[in-house]
């Protein structure tokens, strides 16, 4: 939650100095970027939510959970991302078609301050959301990337213009839209690509074959499993939640099947611990079946 907290406050900070330098310094880079930053307060406030809710223990009504609230933040700020990219396109396409603005130092130092400032943000942000697992906090972490992108191009374009203007050099100082355009592209397929997992996640999406192949030879390493009858494995937030049917002899106890399932699940959660839940149903196995290459079916 700190890291929230200090890319909001972050956020804040940058909004503020790049429309207050892009207006007195006419730089319409930086008030297209102080917009953006704008929407990144947005974007951080409910990713910060998000992830409140989705600490929250299980209810009746929510009995696994309330991960996927995290899944929905990842989704908005998506969607900002989207919006964002398209927003700040199109003034760079138009900027195209007006007479070039004067560029300031002032203006390109600000660009920079920006530029250092949402590189620490980023790494801190991504470093945290590997640490806990946490959608909201990546989908933080890829927004303030974006925000890396757009000030690289206002640093670049404002640079660009200033020494056109000092060298007479005309063409440079359309360095700005380009460089905005470029971004725009940039950050689009950033937007795009979260919204796919987060799309991904909400259908349940399986876990990739190598994890599921992972899970699978821990399950083989339980003695009592004469057969993996079916595996399965999905995301679930920060967390992903596993179901197994395995084949044991028919002749076990109950009180020898509840151990054999409680192996199972603290190997694979010893082994895995972004998983929250493993769900083991199991199935008889009768003297003469076959149990080798303990095949795997997935329905």
């Amino acid at each position: 939650m700190i890291a929230m907290w200090i890319s909001l406050v972050g956020n804040v900070l940058l909004t503020g100095i790049k429309l207050l330098v892009g207006i007195l310094f006419n730089s319409q880079v930086l008030i297209a970027d102080g917009i953006h930053n704008a929407g990144d307060i947005i974007a951080t406030a409910t990713a910060y939510s998000s992830m409140r809710v989705s600490g929250k223990p299980p209810d009746e009504d929510h009995p696994y959970g309330h991960g996927k609230a995290e899944v929905l933040g990842a989704g908005i700020v998506a969607f900002i991302l989207i919006v964002a990219a398209l927003y700040m396109g199109y003034h760079a396409v138009m900027a195209f078609f007006a007479p070039p603005t004067e560029a300031h130092l002032i203006a390109f130092f600000a660009a920079i301050v920006s530029l250092v400032a949402k590189l620490f943000l980023y790494n801190y942000t991504m470093r945290i959301s590997r640490e806990t697992k946490s959608k909201a906090m990546l989908a933080t972490a890829y927004d303030h990337l974006a925000d890396v992108y757009a000030s690289l191009a206002a640093t670049v374009g404002i640079g660009l213009g200033w020494i056109g203007e000092h060298y007479g050099i005309g063409w440079l100082s359309y360095g700005d839209p380009a460089a905005g355009v470029v971004v725009s592209l940039l950050v689009l397929k950033l937007g795009a690509d979260m919204a796919r997992e987060t799309v991904d996640v909400l259908m349940d999406k399986s876990l990739s074959p190598e994890k599921i192949e992972d899970i699978t030879e821990h399950l083989r390493e339980v003695p009592e499993v004469r057969r993996i009858d079916r595996l399965r494995a999905r995301e679930h937030g920060h967390y992903v939640l596993v179901d197994a049917r395995v084949a044991v002899e028919a002749t076990l106890t109950i009180q020898e099947g509840h151990d054999i399932i409680r192996t199972i699940k603290q190997r694979v959660m010893d082994a895995h611990p972004e998983v929250d839940e493993v769900l083991v149903h199991l199935n008889p196995w009768y003297e003469g079946e076959n149990d080798s290459g303990f095949p795997v079916r997935r329905e």
